[in-house]
């Protein structure tokens, strides 16, 4: 929790929500964050299963902001998904969720992260997250990599019964070509989101 709070309440950009204050209450932690009106992108992709790519490649340029501006203060997300960018009432994108996020070259915390553990969502992991590698400012455009797949194609890249075969896909597989599940997605955006995971 105080991770979180602390990377994130340090982390001033239109495009990341804002934390205001953090403390203990009890035995109670609390954080006071910017009440963004909207919904999830996860919210959305559930009620709309996919997004066309000029309004995918909108969000994810947002996203790629808060995630510039973030790598550049020496913090790495690890966790970019849908369920952590928020599309406000107004259109306006920001990333939530800084609890796992890491300052780059860190040591391992005791007590938080072992060596060979991984942190994340499977789905949305680099291969170096599966490999539990230290991610660095790549592994966060690799995941934003999967949520543009996912937005467009309607489904993410890789899908298996458990996070260790979809960590083991990530590594190990290639996705089916996005043009093959939407044929007329424009070749440019496939493109880019081929890019993202090299």
């Amino acid at each position: 929790f105080r991770r979180e709070a602390q990377a994130a309440a340090n982390l001033n950009h239109p495009n990341i929500v804002g934390v205001y204050d953090w403390g203990k209450f009890d035995a109670t932690y609390f954080m006071a964050m910017e009440y963004v009106e909207g919904r999830t992108l996860a919210d959305i992709l559930r009620q709309n299963v996919r997004i066309n790519a000029q309004k995918a490649a909108e969000i994810a340029s947002e996203v790629s902001a808060a995630l510039a501006f973030a790598h550049r203060n020496g913090v790495v997300h690890r966790d970019i998904k849908p369920a952590n960018i928020l599309v406000g009432s107004n259109g306006q994108v920001k990333v939530a969720d800084f609890g796992i996020a890491r300052a780059m070259n860190a040591p391992t915390e005791a007590n938080l992260t072992q060596d060979g553990s991984v942190m994340g969502t499977a789905t949305y992991f680099s291969p170096e997250q599966a490999q539990g590698a230290q991610p660095d400012p790549r592994s966060d455009l690799y995941s934003l990599g999967i949520v543009l797949y996912e937005m467009v194609g309607g489904r993410p890249p890789f899908d298996g019964e458990n996070p260790v075969s979809i960590a083991y896909m990530q590594v190990h597989e290639n996705p089916t070509p996005l043009n093959q599940l939407v044929p007329d997605v424009p070749r440019a955006f496939e493109a880019k989101i081929v890019r993202a995971h090299v």
